[in-house]
């Protein structure tokens, strides 16, 4: 191990949305630095490249909290990462370490940002969210069904652009066409929406339709997939999506 072995520290990293060249220069330089880096086997994978001379501690889906134990447990005599896809605050291990590093104490730590899905599945799409949006989760393992449905109806109904994480599941397949009934009671059926999938990685798909036409694409759904529904102004425009800003009201352009 390194000299960092006498004094410890823990990054929680956001390594982005998936591919190497999404990373950012902080990202890459603590991963290299780093004794240890922990995570998810599919981010793991992602990362293999930069991470140089860490140990790596692998763990699959539902290992979260586990993980977070043993980067606290290390990072008090060593450098450790423990890495996030995205951005660690966006439905990432942030909360989840800060958690366990609260109840144990004396840990320095710092959270390093990454690409969010979103950003990254918007940049695709063109322009959908310059303007207010709401991120919400379909996954139900950690939030109750009628929380996820209240949060989708007021989204909805306040006219934000909505962006859904985690759309569908092998094993929870019914969460999206609800998010999509919901939305559809206070939404026309030529509202846009997106469909990123494995946005900067390999088996990026883009796709630009309307709330109509969505679920002809129910298919395509899965865990690795952003989907973006534009609200009232949002138009398609060669097979990309605006959203405006505002401006029109003000300027001639």
């Amino acid at each position: 191990m390194s000299q960092s072995q006498s004094q410890g520290k823990l990054y929680i990293v956001g390594i982005g949305p998936g591919s190497v060249e999404h990373l950012t220069k902080k990202a890459e330089q603590v991963l290299i630095e780093s004794d240890y880096v922990i995570g998810n086997g599919t981010y793991i994978d992602q990362v293999t490249s930069v991470v140089k001379n860490a140990e790596i501690i692998r763990s699959g889906m539902g290992g979260e909290v586990e993980r977070a134990k043993k980067a606290v447990e290390l990072s008090r005599n060593h450098v450790v990462s423990i890495i996030s896809g995205g951005d660690a605050n966006v439905y990432g291990m942030a909360g989840l370490v800060l958690e366990v590093a609260e109840k144990e104490g004396n840990v320095e730590l710092e959270v390093i940002p990454g690409v969010t899905a979103i950003s990254a599945a918007a940049s695709l799409l063109g322009a959908p969210i310059v303007n207010d949006f709401a991120v919400i989760s379909l996954s139900d393992l950690l939030t109750p069904v009628e929380m996820i449905e209240r949060r989708l109806r007021a989204a909805s109904e306040s006219d934000f652009v909505i962006a859904l994480y985690n759309p569908k599941s092998r094993t929870r397949k019914q969460n999206f066409a609800m998010a999509i009934g919901i939305i559809r009671e206070s939404r026309s059926d030529e509202n846009t929406v997106g469909i990123v999938k494995n946005a900067t990685r390999n088996g990026e798909s883009v796709i630009a339709t309307t709330l109509g036409k969505v679920m002809e694409y129910d298919d395509v759904i899965d865990m690795s997939t952003t989907v973006i529904i534009g609200n009232s102004e949002s138009r398609l425009w060669n097979n990309r999506i605006i959203t405006p800003r505002g401006y029109q009201r003000k300027y001639r352009y």
